[in-house]
C-alpha cells in the first residue's frame, strides 16, 4: 500500500526566528552564505594556511554542535543582457557568441547547528521522517541562543580574518520563502535550481529518491574503509602540471566545480563531547583487547583504536564524527548512468570508493534539510580527527565577475563563461597596485595581439583616449572599425603631422611651446650635440613672435612652412636689430639644417599636414612605424611627435582615462635616445589617470635593455604573460626578472596546457601587484576575430568584403562572418 504524507505535517522545521532555524526537536541553526576563493588561484602554502584556518574555526564551536557545509552546483547557461548593450557591433556579437554557454553556478552555505543537551542521536530507523516531538526545555532558555550565536560569530571572524573567505549571515527573510523568492529550506526540499522559481514537487522514495521530475542519486563517504589512504589540504592537478611545476587544487575539488552535473556536496562534522568520545573509544579498545586472542581482525582493530587514542592525546587532536555525500540529479532518466560514472570517477581521483546509498538515501536526504542536521543517522558517520575531516571540505568556487563598472571581458578558465575583469581601477583602489601600467610578454603565435586588441577595444568603448605605437599593422582592423586615425608611411601617402597647429580648446601654453622647441632642437642638433642657453632663448623668442604674427594675420596657416618663412623674412631682422652674435645663435646654420622640412625639401610633407590636425580630441590614434623604424631622420622626429601627442593628452584631458601602448617599436625608440621619455612616461602617467603599456615578444629583449628592466618592469604593477612553454627550461630567468612567485610560475607554465579541443581560444596569465594572479581564456566571437586578426590572407578577405559594402568595415565583417559560418 502506498502511503502519502503532507509535507507541512512531517517537516522537521518549526519556525524561523532571530535569523535562526528552529527544529521541532529544539535544534538551533545559524546559516552563513560563503564566498570561497576561486578555483585554480591558490598555491600549496595557501591551501595549507586555509586548511589550518578551517581547523581553528571548527575548534571554537561548542560541544554538541554540528558543522554542515552545503555546496550547490547547478548547471546553468550564460544569459546575455541584450537590453543593456551600448551600440558596439563587437560587443553585441560577443554576447550572441556566449549566449547559453553552459557553466556550473555555485553557491555555498555553512549551517551551524546546536543540539540541546540529552537529545537522542538519530539513526536510520529513528528519524523525524517517522516521528515528531515537543521542544526540549533547554532550547527555550535565551542564554543558550546567545552563547551559540556568540560562538558562531567567533567562527565567522576566524575564517574571515584569514583573507580567503567572506561569510554573510542569512536573515529571516532569506531563510523563509516569499511569494516571489524561494527560501533556503524549501529550495533544498524541492531541489529548486533557481531562487526565483517557486514550484512545489512531490518527494518520492518508492524507486530511489525522486523529487518532482528529478531522478536523484546519493553517493556517500561514510565508512572509514572507503576513504583514501592519504588525504591532505591539496592535491596535484596533472592536467596543468609540468615537469618543473606541480599545479595544486583542493583535495575535494573533484567533487565540486570539476564535477559537471547538477549536484549538492554535503559535508558534515559532528563535534561531540571530546572527553566522552575518548572514554567510549577506551572502552572499545579494552573490549577488543580481551577479544584479540580470538581473531586477528579484533587484534588489528585494537591497534587502530589504540593509535587513534594515542594521537588524540599526544597531539591534542579534536575527535569528530564525519560524513560526506554527493546528491546528484537529472531530469532525464537516460543520464542517470552517466551521472554515476562522473561521481565514481570524481571519487576515484581522490582515491576513495563510491558507495551508492539506496536504503539510507531517504534519511540522509531528510537530514540535509537546512536546520535538520541533528537528525542525521549517526550509523552513517565515521570517527576521525578534525584535521583529516577538513581535507574533504570543498575549498573553491568558480571565477567571479568584478563589481567595477570598468574592465574587459575574459573567460572562466574551466568553462569559458564570460567574466568581467578590472585590471586597472579596482587593483589600485584595493591597494594591490600603485599604478595602472602593464607589461605584456608573449612570443609570436601565443595570442598576444588578440589579447591586446581585445583589451584596447574594451578600453576604447569605455571612453579611453588611446595612442598606439605599432610595428606590423596589428591594429589596422580595429582602427578602421572605430574610425580612428591611422598614421603610416608609404611612398604615395607619407606620414604627416603639424605640431604648429593649435586646435579648438587648445592654447599656446608653456607646454606647447616646450614641445615645439624640443622638436626643433632635435631636428637641428645631433644626439651627441648640446645646445646652449642663448640658442634656447632665441628659439623661444622666435616662437612667441611667430604666434603673435599668426594672431594679427588670420590668413596665415600655422605649419612649418609659414614658421620657416617667418624666420627668413622677419626673425632675421629682429636678430640683426638686437645684434645677436652668430656664436649665440647661428640662424643661417639653423635654417640650413631645417631646409629639408620646408616646401620643396626632401621631407617637406612631414610637418605641414593640413588634415588630422586636432590629435588632442581624437580618441583612437595608431602610429604604424614599420617602414621608418630604421630611418635616421624620420624615425626620431616621428617618435618625438608621438610622445608629445600623448603627453599633451595626459596633461590636458582632465579626468579622462588615457592609454599609450607601445608594441615592438619600443626597441627602436629606446635606441634613438628616447629612453628618457619612456622612463618619464612610466613614472608619471599614473598621476594623470593614465596607463602606459609595453608589449614585447622575446625574453632576450627584456634582459638586454636596461630601460625595460629598470623603468618599465619596476613601474608596471600588472604583468601579463602569454604561452611561455618554449621557455619553460629557462623560465627561472624570466621569473627572477619579473619577480614572479613560485605560485605564479606554476600558473604561467600551465597556460594552454589543457585547452578544450572543441573551442578556439588562447589562455592569458595576469598578475596584479604579485598579489592576485589568475589565468583566463581570451575567447572571442568570429566577428571580433576578424577585426583583430593579423593573418595576411584573413585581413585581405576583410578588406575585400568591406569594399563590397562601400568601405563599411562593420558590414563587411558581418557578411564575411555569415559566409564563414555557412562554410563559404
Amino acid at each position: 500500500m502506498k502511503m502519502e504524507k503532507r509535507m507541512d505535517a512531517i517537516l522537521p522545521i518549526m519556525d524561523v526566528q532571530h535569523d535562526c532555524i528552529l527544529s521541532k526537536q529544539g535544534d538551533i541553526t545559524a546559516v552563513f552564505k560563503v564566498e570561497l576563493p576561486e578555483l585554480f588561484t591558490l598555491s600549496d602554502q595557501e591551501y595549507e594556511t586555509f586548511h589550518q584556518t578551517w581547523l581553528k574555526a571548527i575548534k571554537v564551536l561548542p560541544k554538541f554542535c554540528i558543522f554542515h557545509k552545503q555546496d550547490w552546483f547547478i548547471e546553468s547557461k550564460y544569459e546575455p543582457d541584450f537590453n543593456n548593450l551600448d551600440d558596439s557591433f563587437l560587443s553585441r556579437s560577443s554576447e550572441h557568441f556566449f549566449n547559453e554557454r553552459p557553466f556550473l553556478d555555485h553557491c555555498s552555505y555553512i549551517l551551524l547547528t546546536k543540539k540541546p543537551m540529552g537529545r537522542k542521536a538519530s539513526s536510520s530507523l529513528f528519524s523525524t521522517l517517522v516521528r515528531s516531538s515537543v521542544v526540549p526545555q533547554e532550547t527555550l532558555k535565551g542564554q543558550v541562543l546567545e552563547d551559540f550565536i556568540e560562538s558562531s560569530e567567533q567562527f565567522k571572524r576566524i575564517l574571515e580574518d584569514s583573507g580567503f573567505v567572506t561569510l554573510r549571515r542569512l536573515l529571516n527573510d532569506e531563510l523563509r520563502s516569499h511569494n516571489r523568492k524561494v527560501g533556503l529550506i524549501e529550495r533544498y526540499c524541492f531541489l529548486t535550481e533557481k531562487e526565483n522559481s517557486f514550484v512545489f514537487n512531490d518527494i518520492s522514495f518508492d524507486e530511489g529518491l525522486k523529487v518532482g521530475d528529478k531522478h536523484c542519486q546519493t553517493y556517500t563517504l561514510a565508512d572509514a574503509a572507503d576513504l583514501p589512504a592519504l588525504c591532505g589540504s591539496r592535491i596535484n592537478y596533472d592536467r596543468y602540471s609540468t615537469d618543473r611545476t606541480k599545479f595544486s587544487i583542493g583535495f575535494a575539488s573533484s567533487l565540486g566545480q570539476l564535477l559537471s552535473c547538477n549536484h549538492i556536496y554535503n559535508q558534515y562534522l559532528f563535534v561531540e563531547d571530546a572527553q566522552k568520545t575518548l572514554q567510549k573509544l577506551e572502552s572499545k579498545r579494552l573490549r577488543l583487547q580481551s577479544l584479540s586472542a580470538y581473531s586477528r581482525e579484533n587484534s588489528i582493530a585494537r591497534d587502530a583504536t589504540n593509535d587513534f587514542l594515542n594521537e588524540a592525546i599526544s597531539d591534542q587532536r579534536l575527535p569528530v564524527k564525519a560524513h560526506f555525500n554527493v546528491l546528484a540529479w537529472t531530469a532525464e532518466k537516460d543520464e542517470v548512468k552517466d551521472i554515476k560514472n562522473k561521481v565514481s570517477s570524481a571519487l576515484a581521483q581522490m582515491d576513495a570508493m563510491a558507495k551508492q546509498e539506496t536504503v539510507g538515501a531517504a534519511q540522509i536526504f531528510w537530514a540535509g534539510i537546512p536546520g535538520n542536521e541533528a537528525d542525521f543517522p549517526m550509523n552513517d558517520t565515521f570517527d576521525t580527527f578534525a584535521e583529516q575531516a577538513v581535507c574533504f571540505l570543498n575549498m573553491e568556487t568558480g571565477y567571479r565577475s568584478s563589481l567595477s563598472p570598468f574592465g574587459i571581458r575574459l573567460g572562466d578558465r574551466l568553462t569559458g563563461k564570460p567574466v568581467h575583469v578590472d585590471i586597472s581601477d579596482e587593483p589600485v583602489k584595493r591597494g594591490i597596485c600603485t599604478n595602472r601600467n602593464k607589461f605584456i610578454l608573449g612570443p609570436s603565435g601565443s595570442g598576444k595581439s588578440f589579447f591586446t586588441n581585445h583589451m584596447v577595444r574594451s578600453y576604447y568603448e569605455q571612453g579611453t583616449h588611446i595612442v598606439l605605437v605599432d610595428v606590423g599593422h596589428s591594429y589596422k582592423g580595429l582602427c578602421d572599425m572605430v574610425g580612428g586615425y591611422y598614421f603610416t608611411y608609404d611612398e604615395k601617402n607619407p606620414i604627416r603631422f603639424n605640431p604648429f597647429y593649435i586646435g579648438a580648446g587648445d592654447s599656446l601654453d608653456t607646454e606647447k611651446k616646450e614641445s615645439i622647441k624640443t622638436l626643433l632642437l632635435a631636428l637641428w642638433k645631433k644626439d651627441d650635440e648640446t645646445f646652449n642657453r642663448s640658442e634656447y632663448v632665441a628659439l623661444s623668442n622666435a616662437l612667441q613672435l611667430y604666434y603673435e604674427k599668426l594672431e594679427s594675420n588670420q590668413e596665415l596657416f600655422p605649419c612649418f612652412d609659414s614658421f620657416y618663412d617667418f624666420l627668413k623674412d622677419d626673425f632675421v631682422k629682429v636678430l640683426e636689430g638686437e645684434q645677436v652674435k652668430e656664436k649665440d645663435f647661428d640662424i643661417n646654420n639653423f635654417m640650413y639644417v631645417l631646409r629639408p622640412y620646408y616646401k620643396g625639401g626632401e621631407f617637406d610633407y612631414l610637418l605641414n599636414a593640413t588634415e588630422n590636425l586636432d590629435l588632442l580630441k581624437e580618441r583612437f590614434i595608431v602610429f604604424e612605424l614599420d617602414n621608418i623604424k630604421d630611418h635616421p631622420i624620420l624615425f626620431p622626429v616621428v617618435t618625438i611627435i608621438i610622445m608629445e601627442v600623448f603627453i599633451s593628452k595626459m596633461r590636458k584631458l582632465k579626468g579622462v582615462r588615457k592609454m599609450i601602448l607601445i608594441e615592438e617599436a619600443w626597441k627602436a625608440i629606446a635606441k634613438e635616445g628616447m629612453a628618457e621619455y619612456i622612463k618619464y612616461l612610466f613614472k608619471t602617467v599614473r598621476k594623470f589617470f593614465g596607463e602606459a603599456i609595453v608589449v614585447t615578444q622575446e625574453v632576450e629583449d627584456i634582459i638586454s635593455s636596461p630601460v625595460v628592466k629598470q623603468a618599465i618592469i619596476n613601474n608596471s604593477d600588472c604583468k601579463i604573460l602569454l604561452d611561455q612553454s618554449k621557455y619553460q627550461n629557462k623560465f627561472e630567468q624570466i621569473q627572477e626578472l619579473l619577480g614572479l612567485t613560485e605560485k605564479e610560475k606554476a600558473l604561467v607554465l600551465s597556460v594552454n596546457k589543457a585547452n578544450d579541443p572543441d573551442k578556439k581560444y588562447k589562455e592569458v596569465f595576469i598578475s596584479l601587484g604579485g598579489v592576485l594572479s589568475k589565468v583566463y581564456r581570451t575567447e572571442v566571437s568570429l566577428e571580433e576575430y576578424l577585426a583583430y586578426t593579423t593573418e595576411e590572407t584573413e585581413k585581405m578577405k576583410v578588406q575585400e568584403y568591406s569594399k563590397k559594402y562601400g568601405g563599411d568595415i562593420k558590414k563587411g565583417i558581418a557578411a564575411l562572418a555569415i559566409a564563414l559560418r555557412n562554410g563559404n
